[in-house]
């Protein structure tokens, strides 16, 4: 599974480096998350500059791609030419957005007006697009996701491996990641926020 993390100058750090580290996990099972962006080298929200893994366009060849927010997310959604060089089909991938991420998916018209996740501060700009943003952590449909708040980062790797591979894969990359002492709880707490749009059985090759 070849992961596009869709990184922008003005990026939140935890929206791209928490889930990135979560999904690279599955390494040994040939997994890989990559930072993903427009330009050789982007800054943070904070002055933290990362050099990219792979260019926008890698969006088009990946098995799945999330797209984490930032500060700059709404000159990225008026920006027509940097929009068409994102070629995301959720027919074949896997596609989770996060907080003013969610933005950007609207805007390539993968939502439309179904139930979506974002953060407080950048619900009114979401709602604005047309979506239906509801009062919740993590939602999915089919093969898109949204969600809302940095840690929820958490939720959108855990759907992600338990898509791609399986929840016993999920449980124990989250199992890595959280606190001593609460890792179990931490377990359960993401699966159980991702199981209702898990099916039975899931089939998706990783």
């Amino acid at each position: 599974m070849q992961i596009a993390v869709l990184t922008f100058d003005g990026y939140n750090e935890l929206d791209s480096f928490v889930a990135a580290a979560i999904l690279n996990r599955m390494r040994p099972k040939g997994w890989a998350a990559f930072i993903t962006a427009p330009t050789e080298e982007v800054t943070s929200m904070n002055g933290v500059t990362v050099r990219r893994q792979k260019p926008l366009e890698f969006a088009g060849e990946a098995d799945a791609v999330l797209i984490g927010s930032g500060i700059r997310t709404r000159d990225i959604a008026a920006d027509a030419a940097l929009l068409g060089r994102i070629a995301i089909d959720p027919s074949r991938q896997l596609v989770g957005a996060q907080c003013s991420g969610t933005l950007l998916l609207a805007k390539l018209g993968l939502i439309g007006d179904l139930p979506a996740c974002t953060d407080l501060t950048t619900k009114p700009w979401v709602v604005e697009a047309g979506v239906n943003v509801i009062d919740a952590p993590f939602v999915a449909h089919g093969n898109v996701a949204t969600a809302g708040g940095c840690l929820a980062s958490l939720y959108l790797a855990t759907w992600m491996i338990a898509r791609g591979a399986s929840r016993a894969d999920a449980a124990e990359a989250i199992h890595y990641v959280a606190p001593v002492g609460e890792k179990a709880l931490h377990v359960e707490r993401a699966l159980a926020t991702v199981a209702p749009f898990l099916a039975p059985a899931e089939t998706l090759a990783a």
